[in-house]
């Protein structure tokens, strides 16, 4: 957005004015002869023409212990040596006031991605045996609650929400990293107690907020390289980056809302690129302290992150609105058109990779309902489903990655296939697939889903039969349920009683 260490003016540092100084083996400091000068040592001025001296290095540490030692003896440390000297961040619209405009922003928009992250998270009914991807989440699991059964596109909002608000965030929080990076090679590191509290929170926030978003791009993009659970490290990692954000906003929030207030929104998107100027140094070491000619204003910078943020918007979010917007999601793996036919919409896994295709398509297929002391009742074929009372609804199937799609289902109600199997007032059920390995190849469902009314074994979909990736010979269709629970090649299903 600027060049960064490129010549310029030094800073007014009080160690300019002091002789070198250097520790010989006894711990005792001597004078240190100033070091000769070069031609490598010179600066021009460009306005004058004139060579200036670069000033002399500031003392080193009387100690330095660890990692500190060996950045010290890298020279890393010293002014013209690296990132650490604070003349090498000359950008001039950096400042307190462009940091806490995109704080303000994510302040508001990471609570909000963590609330819609842990709805999500309680509608696997996490609760229920077998649902659980996180079993260690220990504590962290105090909130968790029944899942609702209505309104039906209610998980389909909540997950929608999460994924675009988390795409929107990635521009801005890399805006809000570059806009603080002096602060991160502040030297030295740490020099209270504060200070050590607030280094420690920005391990989390910086280091959670690297490893939500990447694995959450991941994720959606089906790619799981990781060589752990998704759903656990996200769902811990949230935790730990949630613990870093509150105690960095909490120290940080008096300082964002003066710098708020020393400039006006509205006066910097009239500021055009040859009236931009830095902001008056501040103790917070983000103002450059030599800041170069402006390459782009302030109401640039915003316009940039904003306009890539809203891009990122427009071109994902047509796989959860669907329609005519789904044609625009260019970068969601699953949100463009898949022609016109009715079994023709998003697949995520298909037969033959679930291993079920000769399975499925064999004639003696059955499904066993099973009553409460888990013996079967009931076997019937597909005819025979056919047969009984079908209901029709328009349900959604919304998936984790974020896409959802609303069809127009056919089949049997739960309610009426746990009274075949002997349970007028069924507690939960446990449904089998055909699939004989994955996460998902069984559901436990709770007994406000079995009783939905809206609740189907599906037969078909927009008025033919289901197809083969799409769950043949019947699938679940459950209202307001992730995807992955609305099980296929159903074989199956255990019903609970209620206690009397």
């Amino acid at each position: 957005m600027s060049p960064e260490g490129a010549g310029g003016e030094p800073g007014n540092d009080p160690a300019d004015e002091h002789p070198d100084v250097a520790a010989d083996d006894a711990g005792e400091e001597v004078a240190a002869a100033p070091p000769e000068r070069g031609p490598a040592d010179a600066a021009v001025d460009d306005d004058a023409g004139e060579e200036r001296l670069r000033p002399p290095s500031p003392a080193p540490s009387r100690r330095i212990p660890g990692a500190a030692r060996l950045i010290g003896l890298a020279g890393l440390d010293r002014p013209g040596r690296g990132p650490f000297d604070p003349r090498r961040w000359r950008s001039p619209v950096r400042g307190p006031w462009l940091t806490s405009v995109f704080g303000s922003v994510l302040l508001v928009g990471i609570p909000l991605e963590f609330i819609t992250g842990l709805l999500s998270y309680a509608a696997y009914n996490p609760r229920l045996a077998g649902n659980d991807p996180t079993h260690e989440r220990g504590l962290l699991g105090f909130w968790l609650f029944n899942w609702f059964t209505g309104p039906t596109w209610l998980f389909r909002l909540t997950q929608g929400i999460h994924v675009a608000l988390g795409l929107a965030l990635v521009p801005i929080v890399l805006a809000k990293l570059w806009s603080v990076i002096p602060n991160l090679f502040a030297w030295p590191p740490l020099r209270s107690m504060a200070q050590m509290l607030e280094r420690l929170s920005l391990l989390l926030l910086v280091g959670g907020a690297v490893f939500e978003l990447t694995t959450g791009i991941l994720n959606i993009n089906y790619d799981y390289g990781f060589q752990f659970s998704f759903y656990k490290g996200h769902y811990l990692g949230a935790w730990a980056f949630m613990a870093g954000f509150t105690i960095h906003a909490t120290m940080r929030i008096g300082r964002m809302r003066a710098a708020l207030r020393s400039r006006r929104l509205r006066d910097e998107l009239r500021t055009p690129l040859a009236a931009t100027v830095a902001e008056a140094p501040s103790a917070d070491g983000l103002v450059p302290v030599s800041p170069a000619a402006p390459t782009i204003s302030r109401r640039g910078v915003l316009a940039l992150v904003g306009g890539t943020s809203l891009s990122v918007v427009v071109l994902t979010v047509g796989q959860t609105l669907g329609g005519p917007f789904r044609r625009l999601a260019l970068l969601a793996p699953r949100g463009q058109s898949y022609g016109s036919g009715p079994n023709d919409f998003q697949v995520n896994r298909t037969a033959v990779a679930a291993g079920v295709s000769r399975r499925a398509l064999d004639e003696g297929w059955r499904l066993v309902l099973h009553g409460p002391d888990g013996r079967p009742v009931a076997s019937l074929s597909r005819s025979e489903l056919l047969g009984m009372t079908q209901t029709t609804e328009d349900l959604p199937i919304a998936c984790v990655e974020g896409w959802s799609t609303v069809q127009r289902w056919s089949g049997v109600r739960l309610p009426d296939l746990a009274r075949l199997a002997g349970v007028a007032r069924p507690a939960g059920a446990r449904v089998e697939s055909l699939e004989p390995h994955g996460a998902y190849s069984r559901v436990e469902l709770s007994g406000d889903q079995v009783r939905a009314s809206r609740s189907l074994l599906a037969l078909r979909v927009n008025g033919v039969d289901l197809s083969l990736d799409h769950g043949y010979p019947a699938r679940l269709i459950l209202p307001a349920a992730p995807g992955v629970h609305c099980t296929k090649w159903v074989s199956a299903i255990s019903f609970a009683a209620e206690a009397r």
